[in-house]
């Protein structure tokens, strides 16, 4: 079944950082640069973590957002893992779509 959908990837890297890094791993996604952090914070994203050290800073706890057409999040994925996240995703897609 094909999808309808476009996949951007946000982070507070740097415009350099991401052009380095998408082809490095031949992203073929957008990824946009949120440096101020003002997409993160709005999302609540933007958190205390805990290095193994126990040392605290603040990173973006990963995470994915399904927005639907009408710009509402429609399904959201916190503490994504890597392994197996896509197939999550386009099974979540694909129920969404069955709804329809």
């Amino acid at each position: 079944m094909k999808q309808d959908v476009q996949i951007l990837g946000v982070s507070p890297d740097s415009v350099e950082s991401h052009a380095h890094w998408k082809e490095k791993m031949k992203i073929p996604h957008a990824l946009l640069a949120d440096e101020g952090g003002t997409v993160a914070q709005r999302y609540g994203v933007w958190v205390e973590k805990t290095r193994p050290s126990g040392q605290t800073h603040m990173g973006v706890a990963r995470t994915t957002y399904i927005i639907d057409e009408q710009g509402r999040v429609a399904k959201v994925f916190p503490k994504v893992q890597v392994n197996g996240h896509s197939q999550e995703v386009l099974e979540a897609l694909r129920n969404l779509a069955s709804l329809r």
